[in-house]
């Protein structure tokens, strides 16, 4: 909470209001009257029992019962014990608060004092009242930081004694856990579980070593499923009432499916991390059956392809071998078209590098049929033009069959380098076997990207599939990060959506190993949890197999609306509704302090606050990170056109426009126009990918 941003008027009476400590100091009294009672009747029935076993009870039948019987006194006196804690920490929580309310100002001393600022304002025609006006605000200002120090105080204090609470509920309705002799008993070597032979706390299920889970034979914590070495994987729907998504038999931990070794997977039998699809072998895929890391397809073998049966990297097709190419079937690197063998092609079925055009075989040769030769200009010709070694206009180099080119064998535009079919800008534009356009690096078929083998847009990184990334192997979308298989996440192998943190396979989540939605904390396989290894939903707290606990390890659900303490969801501090984490406002969201300063308008309603934002200090909808202003965001401190318009922005301290990754880009906002798709680092302008170009549609360098 913080109260440095109210003024004395609020603070002061805030803690001044109401009636005080007596209604806390009458509960506690109830308290101390129920352990008595508790502790009263335990010693009376453990009379009561002992004289029975020296007498009538004997044999084995007796002895079990006596067993049984000794174990209620127990539990009586564990309860009557539990009271007597309540009764201390309410005692102690009154206590803080007459504490504070005598540090803080008289709300009465703070009216007179802005009642004296009115009286003097109003009467200093000639600015005589100028140092006595002075001095009032001076005195204001000391009211200030009074309150401020006796409300953070307070809240420090308070927050303190209850948290040191064992929540009620779980502790009176836990149940009693024995062995009992010569009867068949329910056995649990830990308690607050709900069910037999588990080691740990708060499971729902069998045979479990760790806490939190629901199912069985779990080695971890916040486990939804059965069978699984690890914590957090599964997605148990509770908090939100969504699908329930077990996780089964994985070796790993925030997996959504089954047979995963690996974390962050969303899908079955993956061998890797931050999948989403099954039978991966690597790492940020999308599809199946693929090897290696941030594809989007199948059965690829290699990286950062867009399509199905690629073996190479950065190619946007099907059935590539090599680097870079745009199209089927193509053998080689930098091609556009299908079923070219080389390098740099733009067109079909060519043999060499650097062709214009069809059914060529050779260098440089720019006509459409059945050249053979080098720099052949026209169609069905055989040979060498020693005149026109390249066959495009302006190139410095050889077998350049485009224009503008300084290299070899660029069928495209504008290219420094080698086997370019796409299109750069310039003499400072560096590429290599690249059928894009305005790409900087080597084997990209994408479109402005900075980096090496992505088929995606405007990354920056390596090996991206997918789009505005800023990072290596993501084959999702507007992530910082690697490894990501999902969408505006900051952080490492996420196969969900908008997670700032490592390992989530659900979304929305401020953390790691998650596999359930919208929590703040870790391994939570349910939903709205602040906290860690919760495979139950809406907890504030930690291995809760139950809904709605405030505190650790309960199997059971609270009847109440929220947990933890003045929000809306679990947590501290929220306004809106399902929030997780630190003073939030909107709705789903996880974290600390997003969106609170946002006035937006859903369903006809006006409200404060973001939409689905995980984070820290982020202002916009969708968005991970930290300190970001403005939709579908991740990384740090980006700001886009507005507080709610989509940014797509990755990266860090990237700002004005829209579809920029990189760092430190500010792109050119026109009259209307706010899409200006940059990758790399230091841009100004639009349309541009590399390191510190000022001009539009530029790839390279220093333009």
């Amino acid at each position: 909470m913080n109260f440095t941003m109210l003024a004395p008027e609020v603070n002061s009476g805030l803690i001044w209001a109401g009636p005080g400590t007596a209604p806390m100091l009458a509960t506690a009294a109830a308290w101390d009257s129920l352990a008595g009672e508790l502790d009263s009747a335990a010693s009376s029935f453990g009379s009561m029992i002992s004289g029975l076993t020296d007498q009538a009870w004997q044999g084995p039948a007796a002895q079990a019962m006596t067993g049984v019987a000794k174990s209620y006194a127990a539990w009586l006196r564990a309860t009557a014990a539990q009271a007597e804690q309540t009764s201390s920490q309410a005692k102690a929580v009154a206590a803080v608060f007459d504490s504070a309310r005598a540090a803080t100002v008289h709300p009465l001393a703070v009216a007179a004092n802005r009642s004296q600022l009115v009286s003097l304002v109003v009467s200093n025609l000639f600015g005589q009242n100028a140092p006595a006006i002075a001095a009032v605000e001076a005195t204001y200002d000391e009211m200030w930081a009074q309150d401020v120090v006796a409300m953070s105080a307070y809240y420090a204090e308070a927050s303190d004694a209850v948290a040191s609470l064992t929540p009620w509920g779980a502790a009176a309705s836990q149940g009693i856990y024995i062995y009992v002799p010569f009867l068949d008993g329910t056995i649990n070597l830990t308690l607050g579980n709900v069910g037999a032979l588990n080691l740990g706390l708060g499971n729902i299920g069998d045979l479990n070593l760790g806490s939190g889970n629901i199912g069985s034979y779990n080695l971890g914590t916040g486990n939804f499923g059965n069978l699984n070495l690890g914590s957090g994987n599964g997605g148990s729907g509770h908090g939100l009432s969504g699908a329930q998504l077990p996780g089964n038999f994985n070796l790993g931990s925030g997996n959504i499916g089954s047979f995963n070794l690996g974390s962050g997977n969303i899908g079955s039998t993956n061998l890797g991390s931050g999948n989403t699809g099954d039978t991966n072998f690597g790492l940020g895929n999308i599809g199946g059956t693929n090897f290696g890391g941030g594809n989007n397809g199948s059965q690829n073998f290699g990286s950062g392809n867009t399509g199905n049966m690629n073996l190479g990297s950065g190619n946007t097709g099907d059935a590539n071998f090599g680097l870079g190419n745009t199209g089927n079937a193509n053998f080689g690197s930098g091609n556009t078209g299908f079923d070219n063998f080389g390098g740099g092609n733009l067109g079909n079925a060519n043999v060499g590098y650097g062709n214009l055009g069809s059914n060529n075989i050779g260098f440089g040769n720019k006509g459409n049929n059945n050249n053979i030769g080098f720099g052949l200009t026209g169609d069905n010709q055989i040979g060498i033009n020693f005149n026109a070694l390249n066959s495009g206009s302006g190139n410095i180099g050889l077998f350049n069959s485009g224009d503008n080119n300084i290299g070899f064998f660029n069928s495209g535009n504008e290219n420094w380098g080698i086997a370019n079919s796409g299109h750069g800008v310039g003499p400072l534009s560096l590429e290599f076997a690249t059928s894009g356009v305005y790409n900087t690096g080597i084997g990209s078929s994408g479109y402005l990207n900075t980096g090496l083998g992505m088929s995606g847009s405007y990354n920056t990184g390596a090996f991206d599939s997918g789009m505005t990334n800023t990072g290596f192997f993501n084959s999702g979308a507007t992530n910082t990060g690697l490894f990501n298989s999902g969408n505006t996440n900051t952080g490492l192998f996420n196969s969900g959506n908008t997670n700032t943190g490592l390992f989530n396979s659900g979304s929305v989540n401020f953390g790691s190993f998650n596999g359930g939605n919208i929590n703040s904390g870790g391994f939570n396989s349910g939903d709205i949890n602040s906290g860690y290894a919760n495979s139950g939903g809406v907890n504030t707290g930690f291995l809760n197999g139950g809904n709605l606990n405030t505190g650790p390890a309960s199997p059971f659900n609270q009847n109440v609306v929220n947990s933890g303490f003045s929000n809306s969801g679990s947590g501290f501090g929220h306004g809106g509704v399902n929030q997780s984490g630190f003073a939030n406002q909107g709705f789903n969201n996880s974290g600390i302090d997003s969106g609170d300063n946002i006035i937006q308008t859903l369903n006809g309603e006006t409200f404060v606050g973001t939409i689905n934002s995980s984070g820290f200090e982020n202002h916009g909808n969708y968005g991970s990170g930290f300190l970001n202003a403005g939709a579908y965001s991740s990384g740090f401190r980006n700001t886009g056109p507005t507080y709610i318009g989509p940014a797509y922005m990755s990266g860090f301290v990237n700002s004005s426009g829209q579809f920029i990754s990189g760092l430190f880009n500010a792109a050119t906002i026109t009259a209307g126009v706010t899409e200006t798709f940059n990758s790399g680092i230091g841009n100004l302008g639009n349309q541009v990918s590399g390191l510190f170009n000022a001009q539009n549609q530029e790839s390279g360098f220093f333009h």
